[in-house]
């Protein structure tokens, strides 16, 4: 299949869940679950020399632990600090020949990665695909590496409002606490720490789950999709 242009007739949205243990920073995501990672997807990435530009947030500014795990973390030969803010940071990363990425294939068969984020275990991925066949061609090619391929949430142009929201479940579990425990009223009647010791979860970890939901929310809800 011929890779995509900007002519072509993209028709499908899918939005998955993908794990395994040697995707690109698997292990320092199972490692530092609280820390929110993005991948850059509009930043230059050359996926044929394995160089990804990576955007991470941590409200707490402390990055050294994070910076420990990207050294010991298999999928990484090399990386580096593109900028840097009190909360957040890009890296410049080069992955191991041992890691398994998903966006070269998603390009071969004529898709685009419009966004993929980290949740506990793996990755958050919203892909935008010519049809369904791809989305099977690229469900088998994930089953033929191990790679786990939960589907949330697909529509195409003609049913962006079909039923449903795509929140994981731990994103709509913290929204709902959040809510129940007051932390949208003004003035605010509960924190992240509070939030934290309800879910068994870091505050840092509810911090970056109410905003991928909140966001997922916005983007399914307000924003026109056309």
């Amino acid at each position: 299949m011929s890779a995509y242009s900007e002519t072509d007739d993209m028709s499908l949205i899918a939005v998955a869940t993908i794990e395994h243990e040697d995707l690109a920073l698997g292990p320092t995501i199972r490692h530092l679950s609280d820390v929110d990672i993005e991948v850059v997807t509009h930043s230059g990435t050359d996926p044929e020399t394995e160089m990804f530009f990576f955007l991470v947030s941590d409200p707490t500014g402390e990055f050294e632990g994070l910076e420990s795990a990207i050294d010991r973390d298999r999928t990484v030969e090399a990386w580096e600090v593109v900028s840097a803010s009190e909360a957040s940071r890009m890296y410049r990363i080069r992955h191991t020949r041992r890691t398994r990425l998903l966006s070269p294939t998603v390009t071969e068969l004529g898709g685009l990665m419009l966004e993929a984020s980290s949740t506990d275990t793996g990755w958050r991925v919203r892909l935008q695909l010519p049809d369904r066949e791809t989305l099977s061609e690229l469900w088998e090619h994930c089953r033929y590496c191990d790679v786990t391929f939960e589907l949330e949430r697909i529509f195409g142009h003609d049913d962006l409002h079909d039923d449903g929201v795509a929140v994981t479940d731990d994103q709509r579990t913290a929204l709902l606490t959040a809510y129940q425990e007051g932390y949208f009223e003004e003035p605010r009647e509960t924190s992240h720490a509070e939030l934290s010791d309800l879910l068994g979860v870091g505050p840092t970890s509810v911090g970056g789950r109410l905003r991928r939901g909140t966001k997922a929310l916005v983007e399914e809800l307000l924003v026109d999709e056309t």
